[in-house]
């Protein structure tokens, strides 16, 4: 078993005190943001999970909280939800509250049969973790007053709460990246209306490249997935083009993997023959021997902000409405060559 990280060694590395570290991590005041932003991104890519041990907060006000999520995202290549899962538990205890996690079936998505834990009043709010179809989504508005926060996505038709990371900055960031390092043939990699996320990858994407003067073309945009199933299939997509772009940015980091993957199948060595980064931070060993360079989502303040402001919302305190939006930082890995 994985050795736990502790604040001592998060502290450690960045050259500052455990007690800047732990005030970081738990919202508190006493720095600059530059370094909140440092051990915030650190802390999520050493896999910081918070102790259950410290003291908890807000006692007196002990809520159950539902986390609602898609079979879709549970499966074997969905490390980052688990994390995201793992830690949304952890952070509810802190503040004295507790969550009762429900996966949703594609069936029962399919005949819009509520979350069990809603219709039987078993929790007090809900944090819905991955997009969802919208007629589900609905309905869960129309049959229940329970507090909602959406996470890790957001709805344009329907106005509820939501907490998700920065994904179309993000992408116009890693493009930016790419066009630094001398890249002006760049591909994409993820089907473009699968998720809200991927499409805001997506403009994220086109506007480094309208920015910059570059051309796009729409050959290099590569499916990964089929919408309706959405999960990443190299067996049925990832289909490269007949004239290769010098680089590719990825929706996903498991997208990445599996590119890297076709492309070394297909003769291309990566970086040297083509460029690949991706997004959220979540690489697998097992699907690419290669650390990729990727765009670091924050699934720690994610869950801190989700479970924070859903907890607000259920006791009816001041909270933040609407969608809240978190930036991102940018990891160097292995898979991005300098061609200027």
């Amino acid at each position: 078993m994985a050795k736990s990280v502790r604040l001592k060694d998060i502290a450690e590395k960045l050259g500052v005190s455990t007690v800047t570290v732990s005030k970081a991590l738990s919202g508190q005041k006493g720095m600059s943001e530059e370094v909140r932003k440092k051990i915030h991104a650190l802390a999520n890519e050493m896999g910081y999970i918070p102790s259950v041990s410290r003291k908890l907060e807000n006692m007196g006000k002990s809520y159950t909280i539902g986390v609602i999520i898609s079979e879709a995202y549970m499966g074997e290549y969905d490390a980052y939800y688990n994390r995201l899962h793992q830690q949304i538990s952890q952070l509810a205890m802190e503040k004295g509250s507790f969550t009762m996690l429900e996966v949703i079936s594609g069936d029962s998505i399919k005949r819009l049969t509520l979350p069990r834990i809603i219709s039987d009043n078993k929790v007090d709010g809900a944090l819905i973790l991955g997009r969802l179809p919208g007629k589900y989504l609905e309905n869960i508005r129309a049959s229940s007053s329970i507090p909602v926060i959406y996470l890790d996505f957001y709805d344009h038709y329907i106005s509820e709460d939501a907490v998700t990371c920065d994904s179309y900055s993000g992408a116009c960031l890693m493009t930016e990246y790419l066009i630094g390092k001398g890249h002006s043939r760049i591909g994409f990699v993820g089907t473009v209306l699968a998720t809200d996320s991927i499409t805001d990858r997506y403009f994220g994407y086109r506007k480094a490249l309208l920015l910059n003067n570059i051309d796009f073309r729409q050959d290099w945009v590569i499916d990964d997935r089929d919408p309706d199933i959405n999960v990443p299939d190299p067996d049925k997509f990832f289909n490269l083009p007949e004239e290769m772009p010098t680089a590719f940015i990825c929706s996903s980091d498991i997208a990445a993997g599996m590119l890297i993957k076709k492309l070394s199948e297909s003769g291309y060595s990566v970086p040297d023959d083509v460029s690949v980064v991706g997004y959220g931070n979540c690489s697998r060993s097992d699907i690419s021997d290669k650390k990729v360079t990727t765009y670091a989502v924050d699934s720690y303040e994610l869950g801190r902000s989700a479970v924070e402001n859903l907890i607000r919302k259920i006791g009816r305190e001041r909270y933040h409405h609407g969608v809240m939006t978190l930036a991102g930082n940018l990891i160097e890995g292995e898979t991005v060559r300098n061609i200027m």
